[in-house]
């Protein structure tokens, strides 16, 4: 649970002449990263947007600042949903109608499945006003955008932290937005993705060699930082995937798995509590279940409760 400690600013980082990673600290729930992308013929691009009425509108605030262009009059040539998750999907709906909504054809699924409980499980914030707005523009596989001479190029790694996970890559210029697939200094979530198809994931974001990376929650990495980054998360795979074999081996439930390795390597990183739902879509993995299993959220979310030793907030 994020207390203790005052809530900085959100920090408009530009990253690359014309990109800019919106950065929300400390990181923890509900608290992503989203990002801007210029042309130079004047069109402009939104990777994610966040949780709140409030803080996505100070979010599109800041997007006029950078773009000097009202967001009405001169919307976005697009926004790019990286997954479906609502701290990066809340804000859809204060985009203007005439701006698609790009994302993998399952995060459009998953973002009608799961409607608004984010906002209901993840308690702390006002979240003001909200409403659905799913992706309707979807893909499979890659998708190329043009920003002027500009190219932006979406590639499906998913499943890893979910099914749906795009990452948004600028050749050119070697920055990659991660979204979830990337959290610096908080562990990772799988419980809706894969622990088998995480370390994929992790891969393909290694073998485009970006030089710059704004995770989804998190600072931005530059140069050999990014490596480093990259091989923690998949070594942090590597100990849910053995920690699942083992409690699996010993008859253990995945609370009880979680508990009895709560003190690790990792234990230093933001929400730890995550480690349990982790273990569930670790056991549903070792029970030969489909990558992309369904595991009811109500009974991890209160194991998670547990490990947490109680109530899982967020800023608000």
């Amino acid at each position: 649970m994020s207390t203790g400690h005052t809530l900085l600013d959100p920090e408009l980082v530009e990253v690359t002449p014309g990109v800019f990673g919106y950065i929300q600290h400390d990181g923890s729930w509900m608290l992503n990263n989203t990002g801007v992308i210029t042309g130079d013929d004047g069109s402009y691009l939104l990777v994610d947007t966040t949780s709140t009425e409030a803080r996505n509108r100070a979010l599109l605030a800041a997007v006029e600042k950078i773009t000097a262009k009202d967001l009405h009059e001169e919307p976005p040539r697009g926004l790019v949903n990286t997954h479906h998750h609502g701290d990066h999907t809340f804000g859809n709906w204060l985009m203007p109608q005439r701006t698609p909504i790009i994302a993998h054809v399952t995060c459009r699924e998953d973002v009608l499945a799961a409607g608004l409980v984010a906002a209901q499980v993840l308690q702390g914030p006002d979240y003001g006003h909200l409403e659905l707005r799913p992706p309707d523009v979807t893909f499979t596989g890659s998708m190329n955008l043009h920003l002027g001479s500009r190219l932006v190029e979406l590639h499906h790694v998913g499943p890893a932290h979910t099914r749906s996970d795009v990452v948004v890559w600028l050749p050119e210029e070697r920055v990659l937005f991660a979204g979830d697939v990337v959290f610096a200094g908080g562990q990772p979530f799988l419980v809706e993705g894969s622990v088998a198809g995480y370390p994929k994931g992790l891969d393909a974001i290694r073998a485009l060699e970006p030089e710059i990376l704004v995770p989804g929650h998190g600072p931005v990495a530059h140069g050999a930082e990014v490596g480093r980054v990259l091989d923690d998360l998949t070594e942090y795979a590597a100990f849910v995937a053995e920690v699942g074999r083992a409690g699996r081996a010993a008859a253990q439930t995945p609370l009880e798995a979680a508990i009895a390795a709560r003190d690790n390597r990792f234990t230093g990183w933001q929400e730890g509590e995550r480690l349990v739902g982790n273990l569930y879509r670790a056991y549903s993995e070792l029970d030969g279940n489909p990558i992309d299993a369904r595991i009811p959220l109500d009974t991890v979310w209160a194991d998670m409760v547990t490990l947490n030793g109680g109530p899982i907030g967020c800023f608000a």
